[in-house]
């Protein structure tokens, strides 16, 4: 049975991201989760370049990935997310999956947090764009 998610985006490996085993290496699959936040913060109304520009930091404070299956070069892929916040904590619970066949290849739990002039923040607009 699929999982609801709030958002998905779709990716196709490209030859350059793997390494010499053939798989996607370990630290690409950052670079796929933070493409997805970023544009899932974008169609939610928070551009994170403007974000910044204003003073707003929203920065990585702990990456909790789990490999279950590598990715090679030319598979297509779909990163999904859905997010909560937990306290003062924004968690980003992103998966992604091999297409066609819905292969789970990536686990992870990404917690994020706000700082405004240096210290940590919650920030109303930012719960309602992401709808906790």
């Amino acid at each position: 049975m699929k999982k609801n998610y709030q958002f998905e985006l779709e990716f196709k490996v490209r030859d350059y991201e793997c390494d010499l085993q053939g798989v996607v290496n370990n630290s690409v699959y950052q670079n796929y989760l933070e493409h997805t936040r970023h544009e899932f913060l974008d169609t939610a109304g928070l551009n994170f370049a403007q974000m910044y520009e204003q003073g707003i930091l929203a920065v990585v404070a702990r990456a909790d990935i789990q490999y279950k299956y590598p990715l090679k070069s030319g598979d297509r892929f779909v990163c999904r997310l859905n997010t909560e916040r937990e306290g003062i904590k924004y968690l980003f619970y992103q998966d992604i999956y091999r297409l066609p066949d819905e292969k789970l290849c990536i686990k992870a739990c990404i917690t994020t947090v706000i700082t405004i002039g240096g210290k940590l923040k919650v920030l109303p607009e930012f719960d309602k764009a992401l709808s906790i």
